[in-house]
């Protein structure tokens, strides 16, 4: 694998791209009280923060992303519609509504509950019993909807999360990441648009009794509209949070909090900070060379290479000597090489934080060198190849 530096670009902003072969061993531009957490800039998945995000942890309440998922994916390919009907079970009852002693939206026993109220119990209330109603409505059984949730999962991309259960009540074998919840989230946000308003509403009124969101971020003041909090007593408190800010939107997900004061005032503050702390801004146009990748065998030492389109980073208003940059691809590259042929990336780090990867394409075709061209590259190869090995 070679690191190769990037044209001069130094005068943009201020702006120096340190190129090296180790990875930059910067500290984090933000400290959260959280064991886990992780956040994006929803419009081009840029990670803006990130500390311990693929650890495993019981989803707690934010397993409840998942569950809509499922439902809100159901209602879009018309198996379902929000007019649908589903009657409370007495497992429901028990296990989730006004006897459990949690989360509920205290629907009542053999009672018939249309899915668009199901729905807000869940994503207002995070109602217990209005998964386990969905769940047994849609599936049969609890235990068959939650195996639909993880089928469902790997689908979308999401490789470590496992759901035994539709509420994420303590079960074995439940876990996820809070990576993988940031990305769920994004998910919900960028394929159901007409559903995600559900998670910003601000109360939700079922059997008479009325009850606020329990998204704690939603009263900050911080223009944060989505999504759900949980706890677990083996993880601590956690959150899957969203704000947009001046035309920024950013999710987080944080687990291994304290308290529920502590996780609502660090989500807060992360969110906040994300929202207004990074510029977007070009630093590619579209078509223009980013760099150079060599070329073994060629008529041309090296091959110039773009990106298929512009190329963004976003820049931290403060702390901009934080951002680091480099061109990483396997090389050289033997020649034949065509136009337009994938080559290799551009990683960005914030900090310590891998932030983006963009794939990096050649921009110009190389042809086979002459027999001298090639006995020399091979002579460069066999002298130093074995050197960059020990970078691989």
């Amino acid at each position: 694998m070679l690191f190769r530096a990037l044209p001069p670009f130094a005068a943009l902003l201020g702006l120096v791209l340190v190129l090296l072969c180790a990875v930059p061993a910067s500290a984090q531009l933000f400290e959260t009280k959280a064991a886990q957490a992780f956040m994006i800039d929803a419009d081009t998945g840029t990670v803006l923060f990130a500390k311990d995000a693929d650890k495993s942890i019981p989803p707690a309440s934010m397993a409840k992303l998942m569950t809509m998922e499922v439902v809100f994916n159901a209602i879009k390919a018309k198996r379902m519609t929000l007019d649908d009907t589903f009657v409370v079970s007495e497992n429901a009852w028990r296990t989730g509504g006004a006897p459990s002693g949690t989360s509920t939206m205290f629907a009542k026993l053999k009672s018939a509950v249309r899915v668009e109220d199901l729905i807000q119990g869940v994503t207002v209330q995070a109602a217990n019993d209005g998964c386990i109603v969905l769940a047994e409505g849609m599936a049969g059984s609890e235990a068959n909807f939650a195996a639909q949730m993880t089928d469902r999962a790997r689908e979308i991309g999401l490789s470590k999360s496992t759901f035994v259960n539709s509420t994420g009540l303590p079960a074995d074998g439940q876990q996820t990441t809070v990576r993988e919840l940031t990305m769920l989230a994004l998910h919900i946000w960028r394929d159901y648009p007409e559903f995600f308003h559900y998670y910003g509403q601000p109360d939700f009124t079922w059997n008479k009794i009325s009850q606020r969101n329990r998204n704690p971020l939603l009263a900050m003041g911080i223009d944060a509209d989505g999504f759900v909090a949980g706890a677990s007593e083996s993880a601590g408190f956690g959150i899957v949070g969203t704000v947009s800010h001046n035309g920024i939107r950013v999710i987080a997900a944080l687990s291994g909090l304290a308290s529920d004061r502590e996780r609502a005032e660090e989500a807060r503050k992360l969110l906040d900070w994300g929202s207004r702390s990074f510029q977007k801004t070009e630093i590619f146009a579209k078509d223009e060379v980013v760099g150079e990748a060599q070329v073994f065998g060629g008529a041309k030492s090296g091959v110039a290479l773009k990106a298929k389109g512009p190329v963004d980073i976003f820049l931290p208003i403060a702390n901009r000597d934080k951002l680091t940059a480099r061109i990483v691809y396997e090389g050289p590259v033997a020649a034949p090489v065509e136009e337009g042929q994938p080559v290799g990336e551009l990683r960005v780090w914030i900090g310590d934080t891998l932030s983006q990867r963009t794939p990096l394409f050649a921009a110009e075709p190389v042809k086979v060198g002459t027999l001298p061209q090639r006995a020399l590259d091979a002579a460069k190869e066999l002298a130093v190849g074995w050197l960059r090995q020990k970078h691989l």
